[in-house]
């Protein structure tokens, strides 16, 4: 390619990039709404009737689960089933939220109560941690993360690293990753108070996830995998994680994307293992399972198509003649 078409190249591909990064990150923040966000209303039919017409006059924003007492509503807010719910009974109205599963919703719920008039107790039945109330310190954890994934990934991929070299190094990086990550977001700035062996296995299966990729796919294309997964996570993965907010805030299909990409997954993992004892962990950590290990796939299928291609005879080896 001459070097007057590279230029042409790199003035019309940078501005697409800057669109594509302002419409990934600005345009889910801009249409945040709740969007069929689960919710609890617990009580006689009677007396939850009222709480419901309200609730179903904003079509489509919410999902109700309805629970027999205040009992059952606040094990399927410990449970994750639901973000809140609105208990209703002689002696009033109250609202469970759970400002650890995302402040963000919890506030939301409060508005949404306090609009409907009448006096309504709030109980905060998972609370988010007092060094970190808004979340702000969880939610930047996140792109710290996919930035330490792809820097693992690119290290080891332009090291020239292959095969079990190669897994090894993605395993061992992830793993320091993770037991550093806890020491600093659980001992130190005590921002996530769950089992601390177990936030350290999820921000190291998160890193790997990502990692892998990174590794897997450059190992199969080249380096150009590197910039293809760098741009997947960093562009896609981290706006539509749902994480300063919650997956069913984010305009459609943005959220569920979101959750099967490594750092909505990664976020959704560490909020139940930190907060919930692990609730509703399964999905997202398979997730991130099945990103690990079918990047370490690639990783290893790389290095065997590559070690067969340098072992096939070249033409002229083939054509020499036999002294």
């Amino acid at each position: 390619m001459s070097t007057r078409r590279r230029l042409i190249a790199v003035v019309v591909l940078v501005p697409v990039l800057a669109a594509l990064a302002l419409w990934a990150f600005a345009w889910p923040a801009a249409r945040t709404a709740p969007r069929d966000l689960p919710l609890g209303v617990a009580g006689p039919a009677t007396a939850t009737a009222q709480v419901e017409r309200q609730l179903t006059r904003h079509e489509g924003a919410f999902e109700l689960h309805h629970y027999a007492d205040e009992a059952a509503a606040r094990d399927a807010v410990e449970d994750r089933s639901v973000y809140g719910a609105i208990v209703v009974t002689p002696d009033g109205t109250s609202l469970l939220t759970a400002s650890a599963g995302s402040p963000v919703v919890a506030q939301l719920l409060q508005q949404q109560a306090a609009a409907a008039g009448g006096e309504v107790r709030t109980v905060d039945v998972v609370p988010a941690p007092a060094n970190d109330p808004r979340g702000a310190a969880f939610n930047a954890g996140v792109l710290p993360l996919a930035l330490a994934g792809i820097a693992a990934g690119a290290v080891v991929t332009l090291l020239g690293l292959r095969g079990g070299r190669a897994v090894a190094a993605l395993a061992a990086s992830a793993a320091l990753v993770g037991l550093t990550a806890a020491a600093v977001a659980h001992s130190w700035l005590a921002v996530v108070d769950g089992n601390w062996w177990a936030e350290a296995g999820v921000f190291g299966l998160a890193t790997l996830a990502v990692s892998a990729a990174v590794a897997g796919l450059a190992a199969l294309i080249g380096p150009a995998g590197i910039g293809i997964t760098a741009g997947l996570v960093m562009l896609f993965g981290n706006p539509f994680s749902g994480a300063p907010s919650a997956p069913e805030l984010l305009p459609e299909p943005v959220g569920a994307i979101g959750q099967w990409l490594p750092p909505g997954a990664g976020a959704t993992a560490l909020r139940s293992t930190a907060f919930f004892d692990g609730a509703a962990a399964t999905g997202p950590v398979l997730t991130l399972t099945w990103w690990a290990t079918l990047g370490l796939g690639a990783v290893v299928l790389g290095a065997l198509l590559k070690s067969r291609t340098q072992s096939q005879p070249t033409p002229e080896r083939e054509l020499a003649p036999v002294s």
